[in-house]
C-alpha cells in the first residue's frame, strides 16, 4: 500500500505528491533526453550540423515530405541559412539532452524539446512513420505538464529550496 502525502502549494491547493507517477516521469524524462544525446552524436557523426549536410537534409524534406507549403517555406529559409541553422540545431539538441537527462529547469526545457520535436515531426510528415516522431513529441509536453525534474534530477533540490518557482 502506498502512502500518498499532501503538501500545500504557495497559490492555497493542496497537491497529492504520488511517488510511482514522478518515477514514471522520471524513466520517461531520463529516455527522452537520453535520445536527444544519442541523436546529437548520431548527426554530428552523419555531417548533419554542417552547412552541406544540413542543406541535403533540408532539400530532402522539401522534396519527399508532405509539410504543408507554409512550413516548407520555413524549412527552406532555414537551409537558405544553413551556416547558422545547423549549428544551433547541434547545440539545440545537445542543451535539451544534457538538461533532461540531469533534470535542470525540466519544464521550459521539456516545453522547448515538445516545440523542436513537433517541428521536426511536421518536417518529415509522408517520409517517416508517423508515430516515430509524435510519441516523443506528446511525451515532451506531459514532462512539462508534470514537472518531471522533480523526481532522480536537479530540479529537486531547486523545488524544495524555491517550491513556487514554475520553472521546475
Amino acid at each position: 500500500m502506498t502512502t500518498i502525502t499532501t503538501s500545500p502549494r504557495s497559490d492555497g491547493t493542496i497537491v497529492a505528491y504520488q511517488p510511482q507517477a514522478a518515477s514514471g516521469l522520471a524513466i520517461v524524462r531520463l529516455t527522452i533526453g537520453a535520445m536527444f544525446v544519442w541523436v546529437f552524436f548520431e548527426n554530428l557523426g552523419k555531417g548533419l550540423y554542417t552547412p552541406a549536410g544540413y542543406v541535403g537534409l533540408i532539400n530532402y524534406y522539401l522534396k519527399a515530405s508532405h509539410a504543408p507549403a507554409a512550413w516548407k517555406a520555413v524549412m527552406g529559409l532555414a537551409a537558405s541559412h544553413a551556416s547558422l541553422a545547423a549549428p544551433m540545431q547541434g547545440i539545440t539538441e545537445i542543451s535539451l539532452g544534457i538538461l533532461l537527462v540531469i533534470g535542470l529547469v525540466t519544464r521550459p526545457a521539456a516545453f522547448v524539446a515538445f516545440l523542436f520535436l513537433g517541428s521536426l515531426w511536421i518536417s518529415e510528415w509522408g517520409t517517416a512513420w508517423i508515430w516515430e516522431l509524435l510519441v516523443p513529441v506528446l511525451a515532451s509536453l506531459g514532462l512539462a505538464i508534470g514537472r518531471a525534474g522533480r523526481r532522480w534530477g536537479v530540479d529537486a533540490w531547486l523545488s524544495r529550496r524555491w517550491p513556487s518557482s514554475p520553472w521546475w
